[in-house]
Order: structure tokens, then C-alpha cells, then sequence
């Protein structure tokens, strides 16, 4: 079901350099009121102009919604939303603010939560764990960063939650042992993992060696995954009765938006929802991780924004 959000106009009230690639903003509602509650590992969109918008982890409190705070890494391959924020994105500056939304929530069940992060993959592990102490139970942050200089929010966990952090750092020889790691913890453990692709990789593949149960696992990425599939395909547009060649090197949302037919899209990251379509005909290759595995293999809709055809040629309700 496509994802629908309210947005917030809000503006950054400050700005802080927490290391040299990743600032932490400040945002307050222009209205002055109060944004919504969220849950530990929520993100929000920042849509910053009308073509760029990305998803970020929330990193403030859930107990004082009177501002949200986000971190935001400079990714100079990215898409532009990094890249601009850094830039423009001073005090003072005006923007929207999606509500929340949650793809990586803490399971109720458990005595014991493992979280497991990998530079700026630390962002939504700073809810989770206000929530985890909360509650009382069992947890521990095992955090991986090259350098010490590159290490987001680290004092911040110190000072919150310093018996329950373990730091790795590869530039110093400590890197993080994920085998050793997973085939330590108790049964019944939940691990959660938010990193480079290669450690969510690597976390799950130790998981299932060890026999953790599919409810135990949990992960968060929002870059799409890649794709099997790099040759081109006919994309129909069933109610604008077009057809359009989507490329090799592009996306069916790109290809579209050059016939002017109006798809809304907030992530373009296959996160957030808002571009999932129909699919009346042929097979979708599914790269979102919006989506869920069963509605992937029911084959009924798709996001536009990251996904691609397995069949020579997608028809779909647009």
C-alpha cells in the first residue's frame, strides 16, 4: 500500500560539526508546534527543493518532540541531498520535514538485543538504545568506524550508555570479528545491523550459521540493492498510453518523468513508499526495501523509483 506522509515546513536551528565528513541539524516547525511521536529506529524524509529529498534516521530524543535532529554524511557519489544540506543547510534555512516513518523497529521479545553498527549506520541505534534502557533489558552496541575522528555521536553514547559500547577501529588493527560476535551471543539474542552492505551481509550470513530464527535478525540499509539485471526494457503506461525504453543505466522513474506523467517519489532510494505502482503485466527484478518478501513474489506492485523488469517488457497502471 502506498505510503502516505504529512510534511512539516520547518527550519534549522543549529548545526553542528561532528566529525569531518557528518553534521548534526537542528530542526524546529515554523508553526512552532510540535512535530509527531515516533518510535526508536524511525527516520523522516528532508525534502530540501523540489527534486531533492532523502531519508534520514532520527538521532533525537522521543521524549522532547519539540525539534528533531538528524546526521547527515557528505557522500559525494551520492545523489545531491548530502551534499547540499552540508552547503546550504544553515541556520535559518527553510525546508519540509516528512512525518515519521519505521522499517527497522525493536522487537518487543527478547532478554537480549545486539546492535551492530558501521559508521553512519549508527544513526538509528541512538533510539534504540534510549528505548532498550528504558525498558530495563539486556543490550549492548558493538560500533565499527575506520578512525577515531570518524566516529559519529560517540560521545553522546559515552555519556548515555557507556557500559554497553564496544568500539572497533580498523585503522588501529581492532576490527569487528561479526563471526565471533554472533556465535557468542545466547539463544534467543535479537541482532540488528545498520552499515556498509558488506557487514549486513556479513551479520545475516553469520546469523543464519549459527541458526538464529528470521525474527531475530533485523536490518536497515536505504540505498537500493543492485541489480541482476543491466540490460534495457519496455516500460507501457497503461492509462497515458505511452510506451517508453527504460535503459540500461536508468531508472523506469527516470525514464517516465521525460513524458511529463506526474509520479510522486520522496526518496528515490526504494524506502519510502510514495512511488509504489501497479503492475498489470510482466515481472518486476524487486530492489526496494520497502516492499516486504511475499509482496515481492506476489508480483502486484512495484516502486518505479529503484526497481527493473525481469521480463522484456512491464506494463503498468499509469
Amino acid at each position: 500500500m502506498t505510503e502516505s506522509y504529512q510534511m512539516y515546513p520547518s527550519i534549522v536551528t543549529a548545526v553542528e560539526q561532528l566529525t569531518p565528513n557528518v553534521k548534526r541539524f537542528t530542526f524546529k516547525r515554523v508553526d512552532g508546534e510540535y512535530y509527531p511521536e515516533f518510535s526508536a529506529g524511525s527516520h523522516i524524509f528532508l525534502k530540501m527543493n523540489d527534486k531533492l529529498s532523502n531519508a534520514y534516521s532520527l538521532v533525537s530524543s522521543a521524549k522532547d518532540l519539540s525539534y528533531y535532529q538528524v546526521c547527515v554524511q557528505e557522500e559525494r557519489d551520492g545523489k545531491g541531498g548530502s551534499l547540499f544540506m552540508h552547503k546550504y543547510g544553515v541556520e535559518g534555512f527553510e525546508l519540509e520535514i516528512s512525518s515519521p516513518n519505521n522499517m527497522f523497529e525493536l522487537s518487543p521479545l527478547g532478554q537480549k538485543h545486539v546492535l551492530i553498527a558501521g559508521g553512519i549506520g549508527i544513526t538509528p541505534f541512538m533510539t534504540h538504545m534510549e528505548t532498550l534502557a528504558l525498558r530495563g533489558v539486556d543490550y549492548e552496541l558493538h560500533y565499527a568506524f575506520r578512525e577515531p575522528e570518524r566516529a559519529t555521536l560517540l560521545d553522546d553514547l559515552h555519556k548515555d550508555h557507556a557500559d554497553r559500547v564496544q568500539t572497533y577501529i580498523r585503522r588501529d588493527g581492532r576490527p569487528l570479528d561479526v563471526e565471533q560476535l554472533i556465535a557468542a551471543q545466547p539463544l534467543g539474542t535479537h541482532v540488528y545491523v545498520c552499515g556498509p552492505k558488506s557487514m549486513i551481509t556479513a551479520t545475516i550470513d553469520a546469523c543464519n550459521k549459527h541458526r538464529f530464527r528470521d525474527e531475530w535478525i533485523h536490518w536497515e540499509q536505504f540505498s537500493a540493492d543492485t541489480s541482476e539485471n543491466g540490460q534495457a526494457f519496455t516500460v507501457v503506461l497503461a492509462k497515458s498510453n505511452y510506451r517508453v525504453e527504460v535503459k540500461a543505466d536508468q531508472t523506469i522513474l527516470q525514464a517516465i518523468e521525460s513524458l511529463n506523467v506526474d509520479v510522486e517519489c520522496m526518496c528515490r532510494e526504494g524506502a519510502c513508499g510514495t512511488c509504489e505502482t501497479t503492475i498489470l503485466a510482466g515481472e518486476a527484478e524487486h530492489l526496494d526495501h520497502y516492499l516486504d518478501d511475499d509482496e515481492k513474489l506476489e508480483q502486484k506492485t512495484m516502486m518505479i523509483c529503484v526497481s527493473r523488469a525481469k521480463s522484456p517488457e512491464l506494463v503498468l497502471d499509469l
